[in-house]
C-alpha cells in the first residue's frame, strides 16, 4: 500500500504520534542521538519514496536486536552474496589452503632436451595467477578493480606464466615436439558471470581479462591512443576510438568482438574520450580462458628459449588418457599460491565476481568431488554448512556465488545470523579481516570518509541494477550493506542493511552516491548513537506491536514496532523482547502523524487542505494514537476537533467516525471523550 496521500486528515486532529513528538523541540537533542531516529531521517529522504529498506542491528555483546526494520523479509542482496560464498570456502576449505597448479610431461626428455611427448599445464582453480601476487606472500588490490573499469596493477600480468615457463628450461627443456596444452577439466570454460561478463573456467589468468588504456588525442577529431596488456597473439585490436571536443562525455560502445578459425580474437573498439581528459583503464573478457592461457603459455616458453612446434592441431577436450602422466616422477614444475585468506580479501575487498562466482564450483569439485554436476554439489556444501551453523535458511536464497542471479534473496535477520555466527568461529579473524573498511578500503574506501564512523564499520557491500527503459533510468534493484560496527564506546555490533528498487538517473555513479553513501551513512549511525535509548531490551511507557508505519514523508508504509517513552518516540524495529507499562497490539493498523507537524502548530490546520483531495472511506483505514502524553492534551485537542466541527471541515459521515472512534477508545486512560466533541 502507498500511503502517505491517503492519510487520514482527521487522523492528524486526533492523534499526537511518532514524528509530532519526534519534532518537538525540547525532545530533538536526544532523538536525533538515537540509532532509531538518525535511520528514520536517512529512509525519509525523498529518492528512497517508492524504495523498500530491510535493516537489522544486532549488540553481540548481548544478543539483542538493537534494531529492526522489515527484517524479516526477502531482499535482493547483490554481492552481499559474497559473503556466504566466501565463507563457505573458508570454512570448508581453511584459511592455509594453497591451490597447486603443476605442469607435466608426457614423455621422456633426451640428452638433447628433447620433450618427446606434451607439456600440460593442468589448472587448478587458482584465480590468481597474475600479478597480484607480492614478494611477502601476500595478494595486492586497488579500490575499484580492474574488472569493474579501475586501474590494473603495476607489473606483469603473466607474472606466474613466466615463471613457469622459465621453470620448464630449468629443468632441462630445450624443445617440445609434442604439443602445449591446458587441462581445465576441473571446470571448462564455462558460462560468463552476470556482474561483469567474464568466463568461469578453472583457468584464471589476469582475471580472465585483457587491460585497456585510451588516451585522447591533441584535438577533437584525431584517434584516440590505446594500450592493451598483456600483448599476446591471442587477441588484436582494431581502434576505431576518436578524440571528442574538451567538455563531452567519455563513451565507450560495446566491443564487436569476432572469433578466428585458429581460436585467436579480433576486438574493434569504437567510441571517443574528450580533449584534456586522464587516461580511461577498461577491461576486455576474453571469450576463451583456455585458449587464451594455451596461447601466452607457448608464448612464454618460447621467450625462455625453448622451440615449439606450430603445427596446427584440433583442440583437446577429453584429458582422460593423459592423466596417468600425472605423477611425482612426470611433474616438471608447479605453482603454489599464496593462503586462501590471501584469496578471501581479494574477493571481498574489491568484490570481484570471477572469483565469488567460481566459489561454488570449486566447492563441487575440491570438497564434494563431484565432477558432474559441480554447482549443484556446491551449493549442498554450502547449504550443509549453514544448516550446521543451525541458522534458519527461510530467510536465505541463492543461485550463484557472486549475488547477481535473480534468486539471490536473503533477510536481513538471517545475513545478521550468519554474520553472529562467524564470530563464534576459531577463522572468524581471517573473514573479519578480508572485509572493506567504511571510509577506507575496497568498494567502501570511498562511502562515508569524513564520518565519525568511517574506519569503524567493516562490512561487504552490493549492487545490482537494471536498466529502465521506459523512462531512461536506471532501476537500483538491490544494494547491500553487511557486517560488523565497533562503537566508540567498544560495543561490537552485527548488522545487515538492504534497499531495494530505487529509481536513479542513467549515471554509473549515481547507485553509489545515492544509495550507496546512504547504507554507508546508517552503518556509521550506530557508531556513535545512544544505543541504550534504542535498545529493545528497555522499558518504555507504551508499546505498540505490530502496526502499519506511515512516517509522513510520502515513503511506503513498512511493519514494525513503536516505543515511546514520555513524549519522545524512543524506539521503532524489532520489539518483541521489550516490555513496557503498556502494550497494544493494533493488528496491522494504521500507525503515523504527519512528519511536517510541530507541537506549537496546530494538527488540523496543518494538514487541512488534503481533506479536499481525500477519497477514501475511513472505516477501511483505521488509525491508532501513540503519544504517551495524550491525556494532558486532551483538552487542547478536543478544541481544535470542535473547531474544526463547527467549520465543517469533516462532514457528517467523518463526524459519525470520529464519534465511534472516541467511544471505542473512551474506556482507555488519557482518551478523549465522544461527547466533548459532538
Amino acid at each position: 500500500m502507498k500511503n502517505s496521500s491517503r492519510v487520514l486528515p482527521l487522523y492528524y486532529a486526533l492523534i499526537s504520534s511518532l514524528l509530532f513528538c519526534l519534532q518537538a523541540v525540547p525532545a530533538r537533542a536526544q532523538s536525533e542521538s538515537t540509532l532509531a531516529q538518525r535511520i528514520q531521517k536517512i529512509i525519509s529522504r525523498p529518492e528512497f519514496a517508492h524504495a523498500n529498506f530491510g535493516i537489522e542491528f544486532c549488540s553481540l555483546d548481548t544478543g539483542k536486536v538493537l534494531y529492526a526494520l522489515n527484517a524479516d523479509k526477502l531482499f535482493v542482496p547483490a554481492s552481499t552474496t559474497k559473503i556466504l560464498t566466501e565463507g563457505a570456502l573458508l570454512a570448508k576449505l581453511g584459511a592455509d589452503y594453497r591451490f597447486h597448479t603443476r605442469v607435466y610431461r608426457t614423455g621422456s626428455i633426451d640428452k638433447h632436451g628433447t620433450l618427446k611427448g606434451h607439456l600440460i599445464l593442468v589448472a587448478s582453480g587458482d584465480p590468481n595467477l597474475s600479478n597480484r601476487i607480492q614478494p611477502d606472500g601476500t595478494l595486492a588490490f586497488v579500490d575499484q578493480d580492474h574488472s569493474y573499469e579501475g586501474p590494473a596493477l603495476p607489473g606483469d600480468p603473466l607474472l606466474v606464466i613466466h615463471r613457469l615457463a622459465k621453470d620448464v628450461a630449468a629443468n632441462g627443456i630445450r624443445k617440445i615436439e609434442g604439443r602445449v596444452l591446458i587441462d581445465a577439466s576441473l571446470f571448462p570454460d564455462g558460462p560468463r558471470e552476470g556482474g561483469t561478463n567474464v568466463v568461469m573456467s578453472s583457468m584464471m589468468i589476469n582475471d580472465n581479462v585483457i587491460d585497456l588504456i585510451g588516451s585522447p588525442g591533441a584535438k577533437a577529431g584525431e584517434p584516440a591512443a590505446l594500450q592493451s596488456s598483456p600483448k599476446t597473439s591471442y587477441i588484436k585490436f582494431v581502434n576505431h576510438l576518436t578524440t571528442s571536443p574538451a567538455g563531452t562525455k567519455p563513451s565507450f560502445e560495446p566491443p564487436d568482438i569476432a572469433t578466428n578459425p585458429d581460436g585467436s580474437v579480433l576486438v574493434t573498439l569504437s567510441g571517443s574520450l574528450p580533449v584534456g581528459i586522464s587516461p580511461q583503464p577498461a577491461a576486455i573478457a576474453v571469450p576463451s580462458p583456455t585458449r587464451f592461457a594455451e596461447t601466452v603459455f607457448r608464448e612464454a616458453l618460447s621467450a625462455a628459449g625453448i622451440q615449439l612446434k606450430n603445427t596446427p592441431a584440433p583442440a583437446v577436450t577429453d584429458f582422460s588418457a593423459y592423466t596417468r602422466f600425472y605423477s611425482v616422477e612426470n611433474q616438471v614444475t608447479e605453482h603454489l599460491s599464496p593462503p586462501l585468506s590471501e584469496e578471501i580479501k581479494i574477493t571481498l575487498k574489491v568484490s570481484q565476481n570471477l572469483h565469488a562466482g567460481m566459489g561454488p564450483y570449486l566447492l563441487g569439485t575440491l570438497v564434494e568431488k563431484d565432477t558432474k554436476h559441480l554447482l549443484d554439489a556446491g551449493f549442498k556444501v554450502e547449504h550443509d554448512f549453514l544448516q550446521s551453523a543451525n541458522l534458519d535458511l527461510s530467510g536465505a536464497a541463492q543461485g550463484d556465488g557472486a549475488g547477481g542471479d535473480w534468486a539471490d534473496l536473503f533477510s536481513a535477520d538471517f545475513m545478521v545470523h550468519y554474520l553472529t555466527y562467524w564470530t563464534t568461529r576459531p577463522d572468524f579473524q581471517v573473514f573479519f579481516n578480508a572485509l572493506p573498511i567504511l571510509g577506507k578500503d575496497g568498494t567502501l574506501a570511498k562511502i562515508q570518509t569524513n564520518s565519525p564512523g568511517a574506519g569503524h564499520v567493516f562490512a561487504k557491500t552490493g549492487t545490482f541494477g537494471s536498466e529502465d527503459r521506459l523512462n531512461g533510468m536506471m532501476m537500483l534493484n538491490g544494494k547491500g550493506l553487511a557486517g560488523y560496527v565497533i562503537t566508540k564506546d567498544g560495543k561490537k555490533l552485527a548488522f545487515a542493511a538492504y534497499v531495494n528498487h530505487v529509481s536513479l538517473a542513467p549515471d554509473p555513479e549515481a547507485a553509489q552516491r545515492v544509495a550507496g553513501q546512504a547504507l554507508g551513512e546508517i552503518a556509521a549511525a550506530a557508531y556513535d548513537a545512544n544505543l541504550d535509548a534504542a535498545s529493545p531490551a528497555g522499558d518504555y511507557d507504551l508499546i505498540i506491536h505490530n502496526g502499519h508505519i506511515i512516517d509522513g514523508t510520502r515513503n511506503p508504509w513498512y511493519a514494525a514496532d513503536v516505543a515511546v517513552s514520555g513524549d519522545p518516540l524512543a524506539a521503532i524495529g524489532d520489539l518483541r523482547e521489550a516490555h513496557a507499562k503498556r502494550e497494544i497490539d493494533p493488528k496491522g493498523r494504521i500507525v503515523a502523524p504527519p512528519a511536517s507537524l510541530k507541537c506549537s502548530a496546530s494538527p488540523l490546520l496543518s494538514v487541512s487542505p488534503r481533506a479536499k483531495n481525500w477519497k477514501r472511506p475511513m472505516s477501511t483505514l483505521p488509525i491508532f494514537p501513540i503519544c504517551a502524553s495524550m491525556r494532558k492534551r486532551k483538552q487542547e485537542y478536543s478544541s481544535k476537533v470542535r473547531k474544526a466541527l463547527k467549520r465543517k471541515v469533516l462532514n457528517l459521515a467523518q463526524k459519525r467516525q470520529v464519534f465511534v472512534y472516541f467511544k471505542r477508545e473512551e474506556t482507555q486512560e488519557g482518551a478523549l471523550h465522544a461527547e466533548e466533541l459532538l
